[in-house]
């Protein structure tokens, strides 16, 4: 951070994401004030690694950590990245949840804090933390273990009370001052009602500001009133409720500390409590109702969750949609699109208290029950329509139902006698663990609810091959053994042929991978023709047929591995499939090279490898940059061909043991280098190659796919940021086709 940070005008749009890399939220209303508070913080972000900016619910903390952030983003290297954490219940999906917000797709069975570490250790990045205070210890450890691994790191964390680290700077945020507070209900209220003119009101303003501490949710809650009441109106109201409060004449509401003594200030938190309370009072009964509700959700939620989970007798869900409007437009609750499609949310210190009269009402194990019941009809919806066109909305669909799939797993988990439900459900996710990237989670939920004596044996044998599936992706073969052989024993113990036939399938899979290539032909087979017999197809079945074409092309049937995956193509065709397509696409790109047909073999990659990037399955993903780099080589460029080999190489920690360790897959890489080093020497090919693994994913796609610059007019190859390899000569002599075929996954 080389550069002075130094903040301009407070009052302004921020609409758009800045330049660089990060994952800051692009905001549509305008931050208004906080001049000073912005500009100290950006002081401490420049002394300090680690910051804290602590405040009550509702005073503003999110709002000015994400603007100091966007400030400050073209200081770090590596970005500025947002870390949302208030739906988090547990800490231990803290890690994954911060590996999540880096796009820190990690295939491993190493611990997620390993990756994070290792991630983390060379870049020059800021992390900001949100939300954290129900996990204020583990991320407490979080950030000290992460700033003693990573020189180049620093952390913004915003919540109600510091991490108390040593070297911590903490900033407190009080409320708005009384200019400030004017300013932002006037911004809010012209956005309500057109016209709208502080100066007409300006005595009545000033005191609904002071009324309500100048803490930003009270003043936005109150300018959503204005469709309904004048300003004096307001006050009038919020005077009587404050006037009784002070009194301490009244029992508050749920979740609210108690009333102060006669005639006492009221604490800011209780201000905001009080405020959000008054909103609540001023609500129709059906609004009160959905408001309660509406808290059993993390995070965003859609129309059609509300309804079925939300409504009843006393709130039909043919009514429900013109409650959740007037929720809406009294910024109770927030309506935002996304690639999801229309979806909603709730502020956490306005979930908290429809939480705490949930809680009042006596209802919330039954709406509990009902949000899981949604969740698991869901994902089995979602596991149905994997295998077809709606694939991309499926993956979209549950990247952003992720925090509410996580409650219903916790509270099938944690529910006595409902263990079956969240084997269910971890087991019915596989399609979302293995397809994009969500291996490391995956086996966390599935690990848990195996510990878990189930009821049911169809739900238990289905986490069983899951979970063998999973470890065997992540190279642990011991443990993946260990889960099919279970689930193998007790699928034909119980008569269950569908269970019987994955794990025959998945063991063949362990089998190729260990280089036994006429076991793995042998149980993929058998797989196979189980999965005839029952009527089984979908993606994983395909995907066996692909690792089947893979086990022949090994024993050297070329031939038979096209046919097989030929086959495979045709069907994703019909039914719309991409993943599998990707890895049927692989293999005819390796028969394509052998052939010398290195145009075919580059377009089939290149379309392999966009999709794989697109579901972010970084296993398919490296295998077709191996690929790449070979038939780079065969084009005449071995600079670029040894480039290629080092990208792969920064990718393969994120995945597992470089090539599984396999001689068969590994030859195809061996055949690369050896020319490539003979063309360019081993000092050019070493150049080459740590050039390539300064690329992340992204910026190798990008570079392979087209979209971004290969080479500068002196002939340079850039690295990020400018960094550049050896030059690249021209004309290589194209390497040579292999005497065995090589190299492909197993899915």
């Amino acid at each position: 951070m080389r550069r002075s940070m130094r903040p301009g005008p407070a009052s302004r749009p921020f609409t758009t994401r800045l330049r660089g890399p990060g994952n800051l939220p692009a905001e549509f209303t305008r931050f208004v004030g906080r001049d000073g508070e912005l500009a100290t913080l950006a002081v401490h972000l420049e002394s300090a690694r680690l910051v804290t900016l602590t405040g009550v619910g509702g005073v503003g903390k999110t709002r000015l950590a994400t603007q100091a952030a966007a400030l400050v983003q073209d200081r770090f290297c590596d970005g500025v990245w947002l870390v949302e954490l208030a739906t988090l219940r547990h800490g231990h999906l803290l890690d994954h949840t911060v590996a999540e917000a880096l796009g820190l797709a990690d295939h491993t069975s190493r611990p997620p804090r390993a990756a994070l570490r290792d991630h983390l250790a060379g870049r020059e990045l800021l992390l900001v933390l949100d939300g954290y205070e129900q996990l204020a210890g583990d991320c407490a450890a979080l950030a000290a273990d992460l700033l003693r691994r990573a020189p180049g790191l620093r952390i913004l964390a915003a919540g109600r009370r510091p991490l108390g680290l040593p070297g911590e700077q903490h900033l407190p945020l009080p409320p708005m001052n009384g200019p400030d507070a004017a300013v932002l209900f006037h911004d809010r209220a012209a956005a309500v009602v057109p016209g709208f003119r502080a100066g007409d009101h300006a005595e009545a303003v000033s005191e609904l500001c002071r009324r309500l501490d100048g803490i930003p949710l009270a003043l936005e809650l109150a300018a959503g009133r204005l469709r309904a009441l004048s300003v004096e109106q307001m006050l009038h109201r919020i005077d009587d409720r404050f006037r009784l409060l002070t009194g301490g004449a009244c029992t508050p509401p749920p979740d609210c500390s108690a009333a102060p003594g006669p005639g006492g200030p009221l604490p800011r938190h209780q201000t905001l409590r009080t405020a959000i309370g008054w909103s609540h009072e001023l609500c129709a009964p059906a609004e009160r109702l959905l408001w309660a509700r509406l808290s059993v959700f993390a995070g965003q939620f859609d129309l059609d969750a509300a309804e079925y989970i939300c409504s009843g007798p006393d709130l039909p869900a043919d009514e429900l949609v013109d409650v959740l409007g007037e929720l809406v437009a009294q910024s109770v609750a927030v309506r935002e699109e996304t690639p999801a499609g229309l979806r909603y949310r709730m502020l956490d210190t306005v979930r908290e208290y429809g939480g705490g009269w949930l809680e009042a009402l006596g209802d919330i194990e039954r709406l509990r029950r009902r949000h899981r019941d949604w969740y698991l009809g869901l994902a089995t919806w979602c596991e149905l329509d994997w295998f077809s066109p709606r694939q991309a909305e499926v993956a979209a669909r549950i990247e952003c139902e992720l925090p509410n799939l996580r409650i219903a797993l916790e509270y099938s988990l944690d529910s006595p006698g409902d263990a079956h439900l969240g084997q269910y459900l971890a087991g019915t996710l596989w399609f979302y663990w293995v397809g994009c990237g969500r291996l490391s989670e995956g086996r966390h939920w599935l690990d848990r609810s195996l510990e878990l004596d189930g009821e049911h044996d169809d739900a238990r044998l289905k986490a069983l091959w899951v979970a063998g599936y999973v470890a065997a992706l992540q190279g642990d073969a011991v443990g993946a053994m260990s889960a099919l052989r279970e689930c193998g024993e007790e699928a034909e113990r119980a008569g269950n042929a569908t269970a019987a036939a994955y794990a025959v399938h998945r063991t063949g899979c362990l089998a190729l991978v260990s280089d036994d290539m006429p076991r793995a032909e042998l149980l993929l087979r058998d797989a196979l023709d189980r999965y005839r017999e029952i009527g089984e197809l979908n993606s994983n079945v395909l995907m066996g047929q692909v690792e089947l074409a893979m086990a022949v092309a090994f024993q050297g049937d070329v031939a038979q591995a096209v046919r097989l995956s030929e086959d495979v193509r045709q069907i994703c065709d019909d039914h719309g499939e991409r993943w599998a397509l990707a890895y049927a696409l692989f293999v005819l790109a390796y028969a394509a090279w052998s052939r010398g047909e290195a145009a075919q073999a580059r377009a089939l990659l290149e379309e392999c490898l966009a999709i794989d990037h697109a579901f972010h399955d970084l296993l398919g993903a490296v295998l077709a940059v191996e690929l790449l780099a070979l038939v780079t080589l065969g084009e005449g460029d071995a600079a670029e061909a040894a480039l290629l080999q080092g990208a792969a190489g920064r990718i393969w920690p994120s995945v597992g043991l470089p090539l599984f360790g396999s001689r068969y897959y590994n030859q195809p890489h061996l055949l690369c280098e050896e020319q490539a080093r003979e063309l360019l020497g081993a000092e050019r090919y070493e150049h080459c190659v740590a050039a390539g693994a300064r690329l992340d994913l992204d910026a190798a796609v990008t570079r392979i796919l087209g979209g971004g610059e290969r080479s500068r007019p002196d002939g340079s190859v850039p690295g990020p940021r400018g960094a550049a390899a050896e030059p690249r000569p021209g004309n290589s002599e194209p390497a040579a086709s292999p005497t065995a075929s090589g190299g492909e996954t197993t899915g």
